[in-house]
């Protein structure tokens, strides 16, 4: 007698282009675009969740680090832990469908990934998650890989690209720290806004500024209130 499964595993378990919007509520990581979103997602799909090497080697997102990467894929599983997909050829935006669904007093977000609260997983949950994911989830070896990745046309351009953007984005990113150690000796309170958000959020501690600071997207500029 079959396991019965959650969600049918093979092509069906891929989110497609005219899928409802509510399946891909996700937020982008800072310093990614929705394209190289969508690059990564094919990625981890051909390579495996956390295969980071396999990815830098293909050339499909040039000057992106492990660390990045990490970081975009939990934004698209929506929860902060991976070891349970380790090495899975799963489309990661089903599991983020999923888990935008889960609701309770329990669950914890954090810029909309469900964060670990309860103890460490053992090794042998962990291994048993996987198991049960991979039965669940995780694409057949025919679909993996036949899956196309782009390649920039001069891996080596983009890159200088990347890094000038980088610089652009660093000079920007200590023009605001400098303005907010300003206003931190003077007293006077911060407050973050954006030419195309209207609310502004007040912020007098400086752990609240750090955490505001980290997670807002570039072309926010810091403004004194007098």
């Amino acid at each position: 007698m079959s396991t019965p499964r959650s969600m049918t595993a093979g092509a069906r378990n891929i989110l497609r282009s005219n899928d409802s919007a509510s399946l891909w509520n996700y937020t982008v990581a800072p310093g990614w675009n929705v394209n190289e979103a969508e690059v990564l997602r094919k990625a981890l799909m051909r390579f495996g969740i956390g295969n980071w090497s396999k990815i830098i080697e293909s050339n499909c997102l040039v000057g992106k680090t492990n660390a990045q990467m990490n970081l975009q894929t939990q934004r698209m599983l929506g929860q902060q832990s991976t070891a349970e997909f380790a090495g899975l050829h799963i489309d990661p935006r089903v599991i983020g469908q999923k888990n935008s669904l889960i609701q309770g007093d329990h669950i914890r977000r954090k810029n909309g990934c469900i964060v670990n609260t309860g103890a460490k997983l053992s090794r042998e949950e962990i291994r048993r998650r996987v198991a049960e994911n991979k039965e669940q989830y995780e694409l057949t070896e025919e679909e993996w890989s036949t899956i196309e990745l782009p390649l920039p046309e001069d891996p080596q351009l983009l890159l200088e690209a990347k890094r000038a953007e980088k610089i652009r984005v660093e000079l920007e990113l200590k023009n605001v720290q400098r303005q907010i150690a300003m206003l931190r000796k003077s007293g006077k309170k911060v407050e973050l806004s954006d030419s195309s958000e209207s609310p502004r959020t007040e912020m007098d501690e400086d752990e609240q500024a750090e955490e505001m600071l980290e997670d807002q997207p570039v072309g926010k500029r810091a403004r004194i209130e007098v």
